[in-house]
């Protein structure tokens, strides 16, 4: 059987969540052990009270989540945060999570997989960030860049195959050449698009004042959603230390509509 310490092993290195520097406060890893067994993995997009007691229901002892539990320091264990914590421990459910690791994953990310979903094959990286260790420089990038031949009539088509609701801001050319792909909030793609010379984004949600940007930089956009462009690399990682460890696994998905 397989433990806790070599499914954190497997997947910090899978991750290389060493190599990105993440949000002030965010923490990349396993933020709560559990009794050191592992029978059952789960993923979910968020740590919150609804998907762990869900979890814990299902018999799920090691959870998978994008958005972790910690994003200050110190976070007091009171009121909500008190509840998710009793949760997992009385479910014996340790909780992993990988934020921008699981973004810009050449084969696990979010930004890969949101590619291969519309049948591309992502080339450049986008969205570098800075090193997590000097030397400065080299750093990770967590978005990706696909070419693309077809119309953006065909890309808001293909997505809205895929994604409940799609907002078109479409200001940029009929037939873009590429395609930049940045999963959950894309408020520090829109100038990065510019720099990049390309003018198409597929991304989760904006902040209302890159409207007219946009519109001025002639570019096309396209939001489906923070939490459902972000389902992707929870559930790559989670089925491959199913097929690696043999242990079973699931989703636990949530309503929520952002």
């Amino acid at each position: 059987m397989p433990t806790l310490h070599d499914l954190v092993t497997y997947c910090d290195e899978r991750t290389r969540r060493a190599a990105y520097k993440d949000a002030p406060g965010a923490f990349n890893g396993l933020q709560l052990a559990n009794d050191g067994r592992v029978t059952r993995i789960g993923a979910a997009v968020d740590a919150g009270l609804a998907p762990f007691r869900a979890a814990c229901a299902a018999g799920v002892d090691f959870l998978i989540v994008h958005h972790g539990m910690y994003w200050t320091m110190p976070q007091p264990l009171t009121g909500p945060v008190y509840e998710r914590v009793a949760t997992l421990i009385h479910g014996n459910c340790a909780l992993y999570s990988s934020h921008l690791p699981l973004d810009g994953h050449e084969t696990l990310g979010n930004n890969a997989l949101l590619a291969r979903q519309l049948g591309l094959t992502p080339t450049r990286p986008f969205l570098v960030q800075p090193a997590a260790s000097p030397p400065p420089g080299g750093g990770e990038a967590i978005g990706r860049i696909a070419p693309y031949t077809g119309t953006r009539a065909d890309l808001h088509a293909a997505l809205r195959t895929h994604y409940t609701r799609v907002v078109p801001i479409e200001y940029g050319s009929e037939r873009p050449a590429a395609i930049a792909f940045c999963s959950g909030s894309g408020n520090s793609a829109i100038n990065e698009l510019v720099r990049e010379g390309v003018d198409t984004l597929v991304t989760g949600e904006l902040r209302e004042e890159w409207y007219n940007t946009i519109q001025e930089h002639r570019l096309n956009v396209y939001l489906c959603g923070h939490y459902a462009t972000e389902v992707h690399g929870v559930r790559a990682l989670a089925r491959e230390l199913s097929e690696k460890f043999g242990l079973p696994w699931q989703f636990i998905a949530t309503d929520n509509p952002l």
